[in-house]
């Protein structure tokens, strides 16, 4: 008789890989591992235009193609075709990592509830995007956390919570990849300590006096991304990296006639300096440099995208694009 706990596992990107290898590889290394992937949902197949009307799996299904794990792609998480599929894989337990929210029908199903995988330190940046504002707020560290679902979003009890170093010199592209090993490492912990009865799970309320103590991190849109050139060095320098490579930090350039041409900023570096340069001022040699003044500063654009053109370095631009007569439209 199979005694082995019986997972069902949800997720979608890249990042949601690398815990469901790191589960399968253990369950085919050890046999007596205590626990058996039955079956992965994911997001349905996208039909990307550009390239034919090709349909385009998710990562999640990629792997579990590669690995023979049945799979259910959803349209709807409260269909009643779908409960009844999911229903049959019996699951004792459900792991979500970057999926959608679920419905009660979908996270209360299995007999040792869902857990899911956050990429902060809960109760810290709850929300949609929270690699994104702790290197905005300048944090030095971050990590991941393992919690069981209830219905207040990113507010269940606390199994794990692991913590990885942010460098300075770190994007939300580079603490991604960190944090996405990193939850490898602690969804397996987490199931292992379920597995074997010694799990336990702490109150968020527990972690911090008052709500003010927390801080959010709400999911980003178009207008979060532009660059206020009023703050400080620092400040801004966090901003663009927090934000690259997506969605990407970004201002405005006007010329005399007034028409404006939105350049997105990936890269940059610090000047701390004084000067007596208003905040906003552009300065470039028109050949090699290209640097907005802040208030105790500059900051030097080092990778930058326009419209119609592909990501570069800003000598690249310079050498085929003229910021003669342009200046910064401040917020």
């Amino acid at each position: 008789m199979n005694n082995k706990l019986r997972i069902v596992y949800l997720g979608t990107p890249d990042f949601a890989v690398e815990p469901l290898k790191r589960l399968v590889e253990k369950q085919h290394a050890c046999t007596d591992c205590g626990y058996e992937v039955v079956g992965v949902v994911t997001m349905p197949d996208k039909m990307i235009s550009k390239r034919g009307n090709q349909l385009l799996m998710s990562p999640v299904k990629q792997y579990a193609v590669q690995e023979g794990l049945p799979i259910l792609q959803p349209e709807s998480l409260k269909s009643e075709d779908f409960l009844a599929a999911l229903a049959a894989w019996r699951a004792d337990l459900q792991i979500v990592v970057a999926f959608r929210m679920l419905p009660v029908s979908v996270w209360n199903m299995p007999r040792l509830g869902t857990f899911n995988l956050h990429a902060s330190l809960l109760p810290q940046y709850r929300g949609a995007a929270p690699i994104n504002w702790a290197i905005i707020n300048g944090d030095k560290e971050t990590g991941v956390t393992t919690f069981f679902l209830k219905h207040e979003i990113d507010t269940g009890d606390v199994i794990f919570r692991d913590k990885v170093a942010i460098e300075e010199c770190d994007t939300a592209g580079t603490l991604h990849d960190k944090l996405m090993l990193q939850g490898g490492e602690t969804v397996l912990r987490t199931v292992e300590a379920i597995v074997n009865g010694t799990a336990t799970a702490q109150p968020q309320q527990q972690m911090f006096a008052q709500e003010s103590d927390l801080r959010p991190a709400p999911k980003i849109f178009r207008d979060t991304c532009r660059i206020d050139w009023e703050k400080d060095c620092q400040a801004v320098y966090d901003f663009v990296r927090g934000m690259s490579p997506y969605p990407a930090a970004w201002f405005e350039l006007c010329d005399a006639a007034g028409e404006s041409l939105a350049i997105k900023v990936y890269e940059v570096a610090k000047e701390p300096a004084k000067h007596d340069k208003k905040a906003g001022t552009l300065l470039t040699d028109g050949k090699s440099y290209a640097k907005v003044a802040v208030n105790d500063g500059f900051i030097s654009l080092l990778s930058v995208q326009i419209p119609g053109k592909k990501r570069m370095p800003v000598g690249d631009l310079l050498r085929g694009f003229s910021l003669q007569g342009y200046s910064v439209k401040m917020i």
